[in-house]
């Protein structure tokens, strides 16, 4: 099980489900709708493992809520390790303040917001924005956050993937084609780091078929 590294920051594993085109959302936008249930087990397999989600605001607006454990027996799995039945869920956001009525807030977890200012209401947690990410993961470190699922949006994960803090990719293909400028990584102007295209940075952990034509596909970051 993969743990904090010695420089004293979370190991981050991404989970997405895209299609076979890269796509996390049709052209039009809005909530994603891809993955059948073999991909919902393993996100709940990762949230088990995970000791906090992190989510980007955009992503929270889209959906007005987090994914949960579902499985009473892994929730009962997490509580036997001393553990609370959900991970935490951490928002990232420019903001501090979310309207109250929204689903999340009422879901059965503990809420932290990673932003400049303090919340108005709504969550248990502060973790202040700090200057790169490297930083803001070990303020998460310090609470004792040292397993973090990674569930996007996109603007989130390409920040997260520039910065070279992701360790870890677990990507559900569906077998869909999708089209339009949605995709996982978006095609903005910000080149990734040239360490992330070279030969041997990403090393191949295996792929899982999760039934209805779907396959779970998972890299590991390799660091010098």
């Amino acid at each position: 099980m993969q743990l904090a590294d010695p420089c004293g920051v979370p190991w981050v594993r991404l989970v997405l489900a895209v299609s076979i085109d890269g796509r996390l959302a049709p052209p039009e936008g809005g909530a994603a709708q891809l993955g059948g249930d073999g991909d919902r087990h393993a996100l709940e397999q990762s949230l088990v493992w995970a000791d906090a989600c992190l989510i980007g605001a955009g992503t929270l607006r889209a959906h007005e809520c987090t994914c949960l454990i579902r499985d009473p027996q892994l929730q009962q799995s997490r509580v036997v390790e001393g553990r609370p039945p959900q991970p935490a869920a951490v928002v990232v956001s420019h903001q501090a303040d979310f309207p109250q009525h929204w689903r999340f807030f009422q879901q059965p977890l503990r809420r932290w917001l990673l932003a400049p200012s303090a919340p108005l209401q709504g969550f248990e947690q502060w973790v202040p924005l700090a200057q790169t990410w490297t930083e803001r993961l070990q303020a998460l470190a310090s609470h004792g956050i040292q397993r973090l699922v990674l569930l996007g949006g996109a603007g989130l994960v390409a920040d997260m993937l520039r910065a070279d803090v992701v360790d870890e990719l677990q990507l559900t293909l569906v077998p869909a084609l999708l089209g339009g400028e949605h995709s996982w990584v978006p095609a903005d102007q910000r080149v990734m780091p040239a360490a992330l295209a070279r030969q041997g940075a990403w090393v191949f952990e295996g792929t899982e078929s999760l039934g209805g034509e779907e396959v779970l596909v998972r890299y590991r970051r390799q660091r010098d």
